[in-house]
């Protein structure tokens, strides 16, 4: 930060010899179509303030009071990122707001003396902007014309919201409503409504777009007025703003899909909302701060309140009545708490956790089954392990349950078929663990952040083309599971997975079996039992995204379901040939004994005929299990 002496705000400019009213002119700070900002000096106070007037007079006494009382009521609101207006006046026909100069610079003046902030340095100060729009929002206003001359910086370096309410155009009369039938007011209040909700959003697009100069340092589409730019982008323009490569400083993938994200060419595909912006800007930054570690002390302290994933009703019971009975078998008792997958997942969580610890044999390999872990801790520590579960749904509401409920069906029938699809002599539970563990990030974001991955699956979706669109233009492809998880949480969902995975014990050989293979890389042919598992349990789970259609417009819901699931057998298929010695039938095959599996709740325990693969090198941590 510069010294208080030599900050702008200190420095008196040279009079520019006019007045206006009362007020000294001494420098035009910035203007555009809608709002110019001025130094000036009040002689009264012998003190100097920012006043912000619109670039055109209201056209009417009754404009001029709409004015007047829309920028009071936004100068009485009290936020640390908001500025107070000291004084709303009217001179000459031109209404104006005055604000305290003493605490800042615009963040225009900043950036000329101070050019090419850092990426983290430009995120926090749009997170304070979201912070006060957000405020605004929900107070009811909106600011209708954010440029970098109506934000305020200090000499601490943070960032606040001036001129709420105060750009041209926002005192003209809404147009008489030409609905029939429903009340006049009711409609004037409904349009009222709704132009509020669309400022707000035009808002937050305005903040994509000031993201985007800050981090790449030039003007967005050469436009320094942020207002014109916005018109340019759909759906009032045809322009397309995203990310520059070539940045001052390197932009991390995160940031880089939330910048743009931001002003997505598709309006539902960006931030609606201040919050949901901020929330995401956050994200990055905790993530930042928190180094390698940060996706997993992000969901630490909702797994320490809530616990991983919540039990299904009646869990517990039945693992009293099944450890209580006798000649039931370790198999069969892991078979019931298969089912569950928060059981599942917290047995594994103790043994493992234990065994970091050093209270298992040191050196021993991560445990993988249920069937070890009960053979570990005995029936009374499962039986601890069930009663210290939160029952379901948890804090979820009803309609978040059944979403997490829909995914946990997906997940166990992406396991099943990764045991019908697995070579002969690999483990079915061991297989199946993998496949549900390649899909852990996935089930923690719907349960812990069940809006936020709601919106990530919207961004996946296809869209289709504009209706001007020439005909049989295809529909716009969605974005990748990645990228939408970077533009929603700052991180990514499969690295949020394996750090929580590794947080448990699972160690490095595991974490490199639950990472999925990406999709955009040739699949090799394995060379160990750790290969194989990680292409068995990636196959089956492409093989069930692929016949669910993911990405889909929900209008596609009708497409015949046997034309999609031949295609998606097709692909997984061809894709993992030579590594798995797949077929399209034995795909087909798998699918179907996985949905037979997923109603009855036995495990496939038959692994699918096939030509011999060639041999792999045995692992410790499966010849372990």
């Amino acid at each position: 930060m510069t010294d208080a002496a030599s900050s702008p705000a200190n420095t008196r400019p040279n009079s520019l010899g006019r007045n206006f009213g009362r007020f000294e002119l001494l420098k035009l700070l910035g203007k555009s179509d809608g709002s110019m900002v001025w130094l000036v000096l009040d002689p009264q106070i012998e003190q100097q303030l920012v006043l912000t007037l619109p670039r055109v007079q209201p056209i009417d006494a009754a404009a001029m009071e709409r004015w007047s009382t829309q920028v009071r009521q936004a100068a009485r609101l009290d936020h640390p990122n908001l500025v107070s207006g000291v004084e709303v006046g009217v001179q000459e026909q031109w209404p104006y707001l005055a604000a305290d100069r003493t605490r800042g610079v615009t963040l225009g003046e900043w950036l000329i003396e101070h050019p090419n902030p850092a990426p983290i340095e430009a995120v926090r100060w749009v997170c304070e902007v979201l912070e006060g729009l957000a405020f605004a929002h929900e107070s009811g206003v909106a600011h209708h014309d954010l440029q970098l001359h109506s934000l305020q910086i200090g000499e601490s370096g943070h960032v606040q919201v001036m001129a709420l309410g105060t750009a041209s155009g926002q005192g003209t009369p809404a147009a008489e409503p030409a609905k029939r039938g429903l009340d006049h007011a009711t409609l004037v209040e409904a349009d009222a409504l709704r132009a509020q909700r669309e400022a707000a959003e035009r808002d937050v697009l305005a903040c994509g777009l000031l993201l985007h100069q800050l981090l790449s340092g030039t003007a967005v589409l050469d436009e320094p007025d942020l207002s014109k730019a916005l018109r340019r982008l759909p759906p009032f323009g045809r322009e397309l703003v995203r990310l520059p490569w070539n940045t001052v400083h390197p932009i991390p993938e995160a940031l880089r899909a939330i910048a743009n994200r931001s002003t997505a060419g598709q309006p539902r595909q960006r931030y609606l909302s201040a919050r949901t912006f901020l929330r995401a800007l956050q994200g990055w930054l905790e993530a930042e701060a928190l180094g390698r570690d940060g996706p997993l002390e992000l969901m630490l302290d909702r797994l320490r309140t809530v616990g991983a994933l919540p039990a299904l009703a009646g869990m517990s019971g039945r693992v009293e009545r099944l450890a209580a009975m006798d000649g039931h078998h370790t198999e069969e008792i892991s078979r019931h708490i298969l089912r569950d997958m928060a059981l599942t997942f917290e047995l594994l969580r103790e043994v493992n956790s234990a065994q970091v610890q050093g209270t298992q044999a040191s050196g021993s390999a991560p445990v993988l089954t249920i069937r070890r872990a009960i053979a570990l801790i005995g029936l009374n520590g499962v039986r601890l392990a069930a009663n210290g579960l939160r029952q379901w749904p948890g804090p979820l509401s009803e309609a978040g349950a059944q979403a997490l409920r829909a995914l946990m069906d997906r997940v166990r029938l992406a396991g099943y078929t990764a045991q019908a699809l697995r070579p002969a002599g690999y483990d079915a539970e061991v297989v199946y663990l993998v496949t549900v563990f390649q899909n852990l990030g996935r089930l923690l974001a719907q349960y812990h952040f069940p809006d936020e991955y709601e919106q990530i699956r919207v961004l996946m979706r296809s869209l289709p083309p504009p209706p001007d669109a020439p005909k049989g233009t295809a529909p716009a492809p969605g974005w990748s599971e990645a990228d939408a998880s970077f533009a929603v949480l700052g991180i990514d969902i499969e690295a949020l997975g394996a750090a929580v995975a590794r947080h448990w014990g699972l160690g490095d050989e595991m974490l490199h079996m639950i990472r999925r293979l990406p999709t955009d890389l040739p699949v090799r042919t394995p060379d160990t039992d750790i290969d194989v598992l990680r292409l068995t349990a990636s196959a089956a789970n492409e093989a069930v995204d692929a016949a669910s259609n993911p990405s889909a417009e929900p209008a596609d819901a009708a497409v015949n379901k046997a034309v999609r699931g031949s295609a998606a057998r097709q692909s997984v298929a061809v894709r993992y040939a030579r590594s798995l010695n797949l077929t399209p039938k034995l795909v087909q095959e798998a699918l179907v004994a996985a949905r037979d599996a997923l109603r009855t709740g036995e495990p496939v325990q038959t692994a699918a005929p096939r030509e011999d693969m060639p041999p792999v090198a045995e692992s410790p941590v499966t010849a372990a299990n």
